[in-house]
Order: structure tokens, then C-alpha cells, then sequence
């Protein structure tokens, strides 16, 4: 008889768990709390207009190019557009003058030695990093996991990363805070410190979505995040494995130091030989399990020190064709915004014009992001209060948008805010985190030297997801359900295999 494995979860990490499961002759059944799949890759529809919740870029939308093969094995990618941008985001200060991060590291290049001339040595610098990491595979490091690695497989991953040793190191502790901080020139100096998501993420991270996009391997998939978890939601479902939704686990079940299944919260109990968290780490460890397998490094991960990434998103459905905007504008601003208790000094705007399914045609889906701290909504929430600041920070923000494109308020069809508590609620993740531990350089080298997927004195039971991956990303969680297999297959005996439909 084939093993079991019960997988909590249903987000891109449990799903793939659940597909290599299934390609390794175990039978795979997946728990959700919600009633679709994708935890954070996810969108949903208001009045004919698609809020995309999640895939900025794709690593791994390119035949050839690292990451598209797992996409093969999942049944992602195949028969679907990628849409590639020429630039990742655009940056205008308060006198409209304006910086394009173009992902040809050439014309970027030219572009940026145009605004300040005087940086041209660190210029060259920041594109020459982008131009090799146009070479490197940034899937070499989730290929197969750390434990099953023999000397063979070693000497390989070395000879493959050496070449890159020197940028890595220098780029990956590098902040994009400490790199803008070099500019002379106050338009690149703003930008490099906010245009990649955080000041503090490593300026590799930076110079790999340029590299990638350049390449064609960082397109967006048509369809949105949504689809795209509901393409591997098919692949889990024929290759036999089966899904409960509205199925929260409140237990997982230990039976002398083994995991021997769950309990809902509807008391239902599920047994199996082994069993897979791609849930909230915090919620895992703390609640499912009850805390007696924290021990005190885990503990220490969870006491609020690292950082975490919670945002608040305003979305809106607008009648008017925004096609001929750049994508992606963040403005800097000379009066700072009073938004969720504290001063803005830049909006970030972004429309989906790019790809027609996501809203009504000549229309638009325009989203506004902020960072946000989930403290700020946890105090109010449940009360009237919560609702009426959600409001404010969209009539604020619409308020800001009429400078730049007059007349949109008489045009929005659609508002739609969520909040940290809004991505806690629907997906579970502890504090509304959006990619587990945030990728900076002080966690860098967590993702160099990886977590453990398993956890001391418990036998069958793996962790998978953004919580054992610093950074989070698509990719890299697909990749972890598919290491946690490599894993249960090498504890088995088996030859772990994969296949593409």
C-alpha cells in the first residue's frame, strides 16, 4: 500500500509538496482553511475587475532558464502568455523628473550616467553586478536539499558558484539603503532605497530581477496569481491527489515523538504516515503543535527581532485606459502622507493594463501599497473605527492620485482595501506576513546556509513554505514542498522523480 502524507496548506508550497507526492507514488491529501487555493498567491474579483494579490515577476517564466522546469513539473507554465516588461518600476521626484530601472543593463546604464554623470564609475558598477547575474542560477541553491548533497554534488554546486563568489558576496550584504546612500544625486539616491520593496533588501536581490528580466526569465503570468495556483491546483488533483477546503487543522497529532496526522477544528481526525506544515510557521510551532517541539533558537525566531513584511493594499477599478502609463511609478513626495499613523514620503502606483483579463475592456485595476504595521489595525480592529480608517487611507491616497492623473476620482468603479489583518485572516500568516522572514542583509545569510525542514525529537513531520525560506518568493516556496519530498523519498529508500504532464 502506498504511504500517506497529509499536507497543511494549500499555498504554492503545499501544492507542490503535493505534486512531487504524487509523482513518488505516495497519496497526498491537502488540508485548507479557505475555500480556494494559493494562500498568498491569490487574487480576487470585484464587480468585473481582478485584484492580482500577489506575482509581480515570475522567476522562472523562460524556457531554459532557471526555475521553469519546476514550473513544467507543476503544470504552470505551459500554454500560458508571459507577459515581459522592458522596465521593473519608475521613479519621479517632486519636480516630475523622472528615473526608469530598465532591465538592459545597457541602455540602464546610459540611462542613469544621463541623470548624474559623476557616479559613472558606480554606475558601471551596479550594471556590470546586473549583467552577471544574468548568468547565474539563483535555483542552485534549492536544487536538492543541503542534507542529501554528497562531496559529488558539492564539488558541482561549487563549481558552479565560485565564479559568482565575489559579486555574491559583495552585493549580497550590501543594502539597497548603504548603495543608494553612495549617490550624489538626490533622484538615485531616493530611488535605489525604496524601488526594490524595503531599504534594507540586498542589493543582489535587485540586481537579479534586472538580470532575469532582461533575460525574459521574470515575466508576469497572464491570467494572475489566482490562475496560476489554480493550474497547479489541476496538476496536484490529476495526478490523484485530493483536496479538503474550509478544513482547518487545529492539532497535528504525535504519537510517541511521530506524526502520526491532525485534528480540525471540527474534531474530524486524519491519520497518515507522515505529515507536511506549508501552514504559518508561528501557527505551526506554537498552536498546532503546542509548543514542546520550540526549542529555544525557534523561539528566539518568533519573539518579533527579525523582520517581517506586512502591507496595506488599495486597489481600484477604474474607468479609464491607463495602457500608456508605465506600469509601475513610485512618486516622491515633498509633503509627507499621514497614512495608518505614519508619514509617507513616496506612493507607489501600479496598473495591470498589461494583461486584459484582469479588468473590463478600456478599463483599469489600479494598486496602491504601503508597508504598514499590523499593530497599528490589531488595536482597532472590531470596531467601527477599522473600517472608517480603511476608507480614509483610500480617500487619501485618491486625493494624491487626482494630482497626477485629474479627474480619476469620478472614474473609480471599484475600491478595495486589505490590511495586514486582512492577509492574517485569509491565509493565516502570523502578523499578515507577505513573505515569511524579510530577505535583508542581516538575514542574508539565513538563506545562504537554509533552515531546517524538520525539528528535534519529532520523526515524520517536515515544515515547508516562506517560514523555513528567508525571502519567501513563488519560486523559491515551490521549490520547498519539493525539497521536503526529496527528503521523505530519501528517508524511504525511494529514487525521488519528477515528470512533466
Amino acid at each position: 500500500m502506498d504511504k500517506t502524507i497529509i499536507i497543511i496548506g494549500a499555498g504554492v508550497a503545499g501544492l507542490a509538496a503535493g505534486c512531487y507526492a504524487q509523482m513518488n507514488g505516495y497519496r497526498a491529501r491537502i488540508f485548507e482553511l479557505h475555500d480556494i487555493p494559493g494562500g498568498l498567491c491569490t487574487a480576487w474579483e470585484r464587480q468585473g475587475y481582478v485584484i492580482d494579490g500577489c506575482i509581480h515577476y515570475l522567476f522562472g517564466s523562460a524556457p531554459g532558464q532557471p526555475f521553469y522546469r519546476v514550473w513544467e513539473e507543476l503544470g504552470a507554465i505551459q500554454g500560458r502568455e508571459i507577459i515581459n516588461h522592458e522596465s521593473f518600476m519608475t521613479i519621479v521626484d517632486e519636480n516630475g523628473r523622472a528615473f526608469t530601472a530598465y532591465a538592459d543593463p545597457d541602455r540602464l546604464e546610459a540611462h542613469m550616467k544621463s541623470l548624474s554623470p559623476a557616479a559613472a564609475d558606480l554606475i558601471e558598477s551596479f550594471c556590470d553586478g546586473v549583467r552577471q547575474f544574468q548568468q547565474f542560477d539563483m535555483a542552485l541553491m534549492q536544487k536538492k536539499p543541503r542534507e542529501l548533497m554528497n562531496p559529488a554534488d558539492w564539488l558541482e554546486f561549487n563549481r558552479k558558484i565560485v565564479p559568482y563568489a565575489v559579486p555574491l558576496a559583495k552585493w549580497g550584504m550590501t543594502s539597497a539603503r548603504e548603495f543608494a546612500q553612495k549617490f550624489s544625486d538626490p533622484l538615485l539616491c531616493r530611488a535605489f532605497s525604496l524601488m526594490f520593496g524595503w531599504e534594507d533588501i540586498p542589493v543582489m536581490v535587485g540586481m537579479s530581477v534586472l538580470a532575469y528580466m532582461a533575460t525574459g526569465n521574470a515575466g508576469f503570468p497572464a491570467g494572475g496569481s489566482l490562475a496560476f495556483a489554480q493550474a497547479i491546483e489541476r496538476r496536484f488533483l490529476d495526478l490523484g491527489g485530493e483536496i479538503m477546503y474550509k478544513a482547518q487543522v487545529e492539532k497535528i497529532l504525535v504519537e510517541n515523538g511521530r506524526a502520526v496526522g491532525v485534528r480540525l477544528y471540527n474534531d474530524e481526525v486524519h491519520r497518515a504516515d507522515y505529515v507536511i506544515s506549508a501552514a504559518d510557521g508561528r501557527g505551526t510551532l506554537f498552536d498546532m503543535l503546542g509548543e514542546e517541539y520550540v526549542t529555544p533558537k525557534l523561539r528566539k525566531l518568533y519573539d518579533g527581532h527579525l523582520p517581517i513584511h506586512s502591507q496595506i493594499l488599495v486597489a481600484l477599478g477604474v474607468n479609464r485606459d491607463l495602457s500608456a502609463q508605465p506600469h509601475w511609478t513610485t512618486y516622491l513626495l515633498d509633503q509627507p502622507l499621514l497614512l495608518a499613523g505614519e508619514e509617507r514620503t513616496a506612493v507607489a502606483v501600479k496598473h495591470f493594463c498589461f494583461d486584459p483579463s484582469l479588468a473590463p475592456a478600456g478599463k483599469s485595476v489600479l494598486h496602491l501599497t504601503l508597508e504598514s504595521n499590523y499593530g497599528y489595525w490589531q488595536r482597532i480592529y472590531g470596531r467601527r473605527l477599522y473600517d472608517t480608517e480603511q476608507l480614509q487611507v483610500a480617500d487619501i491616497l485618491i486625493d494624491f492620485l487626482e494630482t497626477q492623473y485629474p479627474g480619476i476620482r469620478a472614474d473609480i468603479e471599484v475600491k478595495d482595501v486589505a490590511t495586514p489583518l486582512s492577509y492574517e485572516r485569509y491565509t493565516g500568516n502570523w502578523l499578515g506576513s507577505t513573505c515569511g522572514w524579510l530577505l535583508t542583509d542581516k538575514t542574508m545569510m539565513m538563506m545562504v546556509k537554509g533552515m531546517s525542514k524538520t525539528l528535534p525529537n519529532l520523526t515524520n513531520f517536515y515544515m515547508a513554505g516562506q517560514w523555513v525560506e528567508p525571502g519567501g518568493s513563488v519560486p523559491i516556496v515551490a521549490m520547498s514542498g519539493r525539497n521536503v519530498i526529496q527528503l521523505i523519498c530519501d528517508q524511504d529508500g525511494r529514487e525521488f522523480e519528477t515528470a512533466v504532464p
